[in-house]
């Protein structure tokens, strides 16, 4: 399916679209509280939140997953916190282990596959909250681990509605993809974020103890020489190709009952366009968004003076077709698109 998704005039590029909200929305601007779980391994996640979570089953939770190196102040992310309440959702933001500053307690963090962890957590919600729907959003990495979780768990899952937003499906493939060209710019930008964050966690003597040599220059030549030497061994997998084996979803889409978009960009300078499934790869539930252009997690539209973020209305414009819009919200909607078209 093509999406209806069209760039901004001036912002077409592949590029522009992947990283102009970093200079247009440089600073985050909704604050929220956190929370932590304490977790049976010994770890801990972090739960973030613009207003207090109910148990309410006319406001259903959205669980935003990041994408690599992001957090709760990721522009993508503030974006969708700040419009989802619009549509009577409630909204919350997981970090991934070790992400938003705080370095975890164990030597492993997170992974593309790391299905367990918010599987668990919405578990937990689900014992607070349980006559709460919960929906799944995720970024990038985040949006494998939604649809690798989806498709793990098929009809017996907790979640009422999936999104994945320019997920890295094939992770072999995308590997290889982001190590050419100006794609390996991005690589190198968040392998350095990636040994920045494992240095701050080897501050303490017992998990440097722990980890590979982070001296090693080579560890971090590429995503398939850091997979190789911390990835695998610290997640429990027997080699990188293993990892990229099991951690990736597309193998999966054909086995997800939940209600599902995917949506992705042709053009995104991270996925590797063979990752993107066909239809005939997907389950019947899943729907497939795709468009030329939008960059990674880009979709940015209107005008350079007055741009607009295309998935700011289309994520909750499903998740809203799925779990169902107030009356009074989808009337406002509908005139909101009236006045856009004139």
């Amino acid at each position: 399916m093509i999406n209806s998704f069209s760039p901004a005039p001036g912002l077409g590029n592949r590029h522009i679209q992947t990283v102009f909200s970093r200079f247009h929305r440089a600073s985050p601007w909704v604050a929220t509280g956190c929370r932590w779980f304490n977790m049976p391994d010994g770890d801990r996640l972090a739960l973030h939140f613009p207003s207090p979570l109910r148990d309410d089953p006319s406001c259903p939770l959205v669980l935003i997953l990041h994408g690599l190196g992001g957090s709760v102040e990721s522009p993508y992310v503030q974006g969708l916190m700040e419009v989802l309440p619009n549509y009577h959702f409630q909204v919350a933001v997981m970090h991934f282990r070790g992400c938003g500053g705080v370095p975890n307690r164990l030597p492993r963090a997170y992974h593309s596959g790391d299905s367990e962890d918010p599987r668990w957590l919405v578990n937990e919600l689900k014992k607070e909250f349980p006559l709460t729907p919960i929906a799944l959003v995720g970024f990038s990495l985040g949006g494998n681990v939604v649809l690798k979780m989806l498709g793990e768990d098929g009809g017996c899952g907790q979640v009422a509605a999936g999104v994945a937003i320019s997920a890295p499906m094939d992770l072999h493939a995308c590997s290889r993809y982001i190590n050419t060209g100006l794609s390996h710019l991005y690589e190198r930008h968040l392998i350095g974020e990636l040994r920045q964050s494992l240095l701050n966690k080897a501050k303490d003597p017992q998990m440097a103890a722990a980890l590979p040599d982070l001296n090693y220059r080579s560890h971090f030549a590429d995503f398939r020489h850091f997979d190789s030497a911390f990835t695998a061994p610290l997640h429990g997998f027997r080699d990188v190709d293993d990892y990229y084996t099991r951690a990736s979803s597309k193998p999966l889409l054909k086995d997800i009952r939940t209600p599902t978009l995917i949506i992705n960009a042709i053009d995104d300078p991270f996925i590797c366009p063979s990752a993107i499934p066909a239809s005939s790869e997907l389950s019947s539930t899943v729907e497939l968004a795709v468009s030329e252009r939008g960059g990674h997690v880009g979709f940015v539209g209107g005008s350079v003076w007055n741009p607009s973020y295309w998935l700011e209305k289309k994520i909750p414009h499903f998740l809203g077709s799925v779990v169902g819009l107030p009356k009074e919200v989808q009337q406002e909607d509908s005139l909101s698109q009236v006045l856009e078209s004139h």
